[in-house]
């Protein structure tokens, strides 16, 4: 049985370098857009519970 998963540290990743990011237009944590995107913006936590609400509406 291999065990490696066992000695590894979960360490945070670097943030990221490259342009400003927009932030959520309902939470206003940074999104993986940049700012100079058009349109609505949404973190992917937003974004995930958005597509539920739309999926569910019938």
């Amino acid at each position: 049985m291999n065990d490696d998963y066992r000695g590894t540290r979960a360490d945070p990743a670097p943030a990221e370098e490259g342009p400003p990011f927009a932030e959520c237009v309902l939470c206003r944590k940074p999104t993986e857009y940049p700012e100079s995107h058009k349109g609505i913006t949404l973190c992917p936590v937003c974004e995930w519970q958005e597509a539920q609400r739309t999926a569910c509406s019938g």
